[in-house]
């Protein structure tokens, strides 16, 4: 029953996180460029597992006692996610010399740590899907919710570094500058895309 209960929960966890969104893209293009891959992979994997505790141990009672937490955790995600967007959109317009693998100008430790916390926690999305929604189905499983909880934080662990890591095989694609450009404009996209979805509360 144990394993049952863990495998659920790994299940759950998973098909939260392979969708291609805002930190996922995030930890793509860090794993294609090879910078701070274990960094950011880790601190993905942990933010999540302090997320999903967050929803075992009753985040969703401290969201209705603060109605206000929904608005600004929207709102402010998706100011965040529009700036991110732009920012990449003009990634996608530089030069070809600025676009390609490798480079040895790449963003620092603590700014590349700072965007992928600011991914993980200004995304609304975490704490009304991903908390929200782990945090029911745990309670679904009296006495067992750890369990559960730990199903899904091994999905986050074992999912953020084998797309950090295994970004590798990518890199090839990713010598021609042009696929850069094009990757680079699908992050923007799909910022603006949730951030659009944000706005109109959906």
């Amino acid at each position: 029953m144990p394993f049952s209960v863990y495998a659920t929960g790994f299940t759950m966890g998973l098909s939260l996180i392979v969708a291609i969104g805002a930190q996922n893209s995030f930890v793509l293009r860090q794993g294609l460029r090879n910078e701070h891959v274990f960094a950011v992979c880790l601190t993905c994997a942990l933010s999540d597992a302090v997320l999903i505790l967050a929803g075992v141990i009753g985040l969703r009672q401290a969201t209705a006692m603060l109605p206000m937490l929904e608005p600004t955790l929207r709102y402010g995600g998706a100011a965040f996610l529009i700036w991110y967007g732009a920012r990449s959109l003009l990634s996608a317009l530089r030069s070809s010399e600025a676009l390609a693998v490798g480079t040895a100008d790449g963003a620092s430790l603590s700014a590349s740590l700072a965007t992928c916390a600011a991914l993980t926690w200004l995304n609304p999305h975490v704490y009304l899907d991903t908390v929200l929604l782990i945090g029911s189905i745990a309670s679904q499983f009296p006495g067992q919710e750890l369990i559960f909880a730990a199903g899904a934080m091994t999905a986050s662990f074992l999912f953020f570094f084998g797309l950090g890591y295994g970004a590798r095989w990518l890199r090839p694609l990713f010598a021609n500058p042009a696929a850069w450009r094009i990757l680079d404009g699908i992050v923007a996209a799909t910022m603006w895309a949730i951030a659009f979805k944000l706005i109109r509360g959906s």
